[in-house]
């Protein structure tokens, strides 16, 4: 057939050419992609090359893409592989194909100090650049909450049982089954060393604490902020691809009152909640293990966990629940309103949502845990 694609090998002294002809599309891919691996293998070392394309009947994104693959591997040192004969139509097409898959430059500075102190200096300007954004998102979500206050009919109440619902009821059986595998392991190990020196009692005071004042309402956070942090940042980033958010302003409503404050309000509510939840199933855990693992009876445990605990242990944990979760709720939306246009985009900021939210909690943990040991809690 006349339209079958050829590609002929014309070598003349130092000079090689490649004169391509027929149909250069991707219905003959596999005879093309054959034809160039060959012309790549047998091509030597002429002190010239051309690819002629002016007998080409047909050529389409596939064909040019192939065509250019051939110029760039073609192309030793100095020599560079030139493309003749093409046709004001597909001109346009190869160069768009030579600008997309156009090589990066590979950066053979040699590492220096200077170069080293400005890496720091732009890590810690991206810092500083994050904390500025959560700044600016709670000063946001505050003013929405004082425009509420003062017209409370603007509030959206459907939008914020709807959320509370995904973030806390549906939410309470993963959070009750992973406390209570901790309390169990918890439990396990503590009696475990304990046993060495007859104080295998001693598990339940080491329990009660542990789970009151830290692990609890910390390893719930940090399920929260891997589930609905992410959830948020998925949701807004989506809106903002498709230009829902724009749209939103277009028509006169406040992005931040309709989408963002609905949002927090479910998490600073439902955290609370998961953190008390997530505490009762630890204990629970950790009292079955005593009992089947150590010998400790319930009435035992229950006695000693009286003796251990006091209402101070509780507050100290549930007070830390609605700051970390207005902490996850904020970087969970500064990240989902960075989204730009593309998937790669909505990938990188919800993972970094759930990594900035992890580490924001766990430094939250860290300064209350300062703060009460400073009053004495």
């Amino acid at each position: 057939m006349s339209g079958d694609p050829k590609l002929e090998r014309i070598a003349k002294g130092n000079a090689l050419a490649l004169c391509a002809t027929g149909t250069w599309t991707a219905s003959f891919a596999p005879v093309l992609e054959r034809m160039v691996a060959d012309a790549e293998k047998l091509a030597g070392t002429p002190q010239s090359i051309f690819i002629d394309v002016s007998e080409v009947a047909k050529l389409d994104t596939f064909g040019a893409w192939l065509i250019e693959r051939l110029r760039r591997s073609l192309t030793q040192g100095a020599v560079e592989a030139q493309i003749a004969g093409l046709s004001a139509n597909y001109s346009s097409l190869v160069d768009e194909v030579r600008r997309v898959r156009a090589a990066a430059a590979v950066d053979n500075d040699p590492i220096t100090i200077s170069g080293m102190l400005e890496q720091i200096g732009r890590a810690v300007a991206g810092v500083a650049g994050t904390v500025a954004g959560l700044v600016d998102m709670l000063g946001a979500v505050l003013a929405a909450w004082f425009r509420v206050l003062v017209h409370p009919r603007s509030f959206r109440l459907t939008s914020t049982v709807h959320h509370m619902e995904q973030v806390c009821w549906r939410a309470v059986p993963i959070i009750v089954l992973i406390t209570f595998l901790i309390g169990c392991i918890i439990a396990q190990q503590g009696i475990f060393h304990f046993r060495r020196f007859g104080a295998d009692i001693f598990v339940v005071d080491m329990l009660g604490v542990l789970v009151l004042r830290e692990i609890g309402v910390l390893l719930v956070a940090i399920m929260v902020a891997g589930r609905s942090g992410s959830a948020y940042t998925a949701e807004l980033g989506s809106m903002k691809m498709r230009e829902e958010i724009d749209a939103l302003r277009t028509m006169g409503f406040d992005p931040i009152e309709v989408l963002v404050l609905p949002r927090m309000m479910a998490l600073v509510l439902a955290l609370p909640i998961l953190a008390f939840l997530g505490a009762m199933a630890a204990l629970y855990g950790g009292g079955l293990v005593a009992w089947l693992y150590g010998g400790v009876q319930p009435e035992a445990f229950l006695l000693r966990l009286r003796d251990a605990i006091s209402i101070d242990h509780f507050i100290v944990g549930i007070v830390k629940a609605p700051v970390m979760a207005a902490v996850i709720g904020i970087v969970a939306c500064v990240e989902g309103l960075a989204v730009q246009g593309s998937a790669e985009s909505l990938g990188q900021h919800t993972t970094a949502s759930v990594v900035k939210g992890i580490f924001f909690v766990i430094v939250m943990d860290g300064i209350f845990a300062i703060f009460f040991a400073s009053i004495g809690m």
